[in-house]
């Protein structure tokens, strides 16, 4: 590819992204541009690299099979001073749980996250939908078709990792040790 055809491929992929404002899936972007999928991969991690390199004020960011622009983290402040403060949603304990949960057990239905958790939990998951973290996902096939959940791209961009494939890992040891000190704490509300 010429230099001049690669300047005008690049000018149109930060066009699309710029202006879809949300991740554009990367066929989409390789059907517009005319292009292969590996190809535009490419062209796109190298597009990272020199704004990276070339230290500028946005970033490409790549989510699953996705691409979005977005302004860096550092260049946070500027944006306060041009903007009011941003209204910062508060991850309880109870919603980060009930999080954590949907995040490894995906697709999952409000009763299973009940049989996690011990407590009703139509108040977290409806919270974590209004923030957009968690999304309707379908429904079950089963008796009433129990919606089902799962996290969103938002859910990802919050939490730093391009895919679900990310997340850390609990070793088994530990949940071991976990269910034992749950198996412990039962046998002392029994014992009561």
């Amino acid at each position: 590819m010429e230099q001049f055809e690669l300047k005008q491929t690049e000018a149109a992929i930060e066009a699309i992204l710029f202006t879809m404002g949300n991740s554009v899936e990367l066929s989409r972007i390789a059907a517009a541009i005319g292009h292969d999928e590996d190809t535009t991969k490419r062209l796109i991690h190298n597009m990272m690299d020199k704004y990276q390199h070339e230290d500028r004020g946005i970033q490409i960011i790549e989510l699953e099979d996705a691409f979005q622009m977005c302004t860096k983290k550092e260049m946070y402040e500027y944006l306060i001073r041009v903007a009011s403060t941003p209204k910062k949603q508060v991850l309880t304990d109870v919603l980060l749980e009930t999080l954590s949960i949907i995040a490894y057990k995906q697709p999952v239905t409000k009763l299973d996250i009940e049989k996690i958790r011990g407590v009703k939990c139509d108040h977290a998951v409806n919270k974590l939908v209004e923030y957009n973290l968690v999304c309707e996902a379908g429904r079950l096939d089963a008796p009433g078709r129990p919606i089902l959940f799962a996290t969103t791209e938002e859910f990802l961009r919050s939490f730093g990792v391009s895919s679900l494939d990310e997340l850390p890992h609990v070793k088994q040891d530990k949940l071991d040790e976990f269910k034992h000190e749950a198996e412990e704490e039962a046998q002392l509300s029994l014992d009561v």
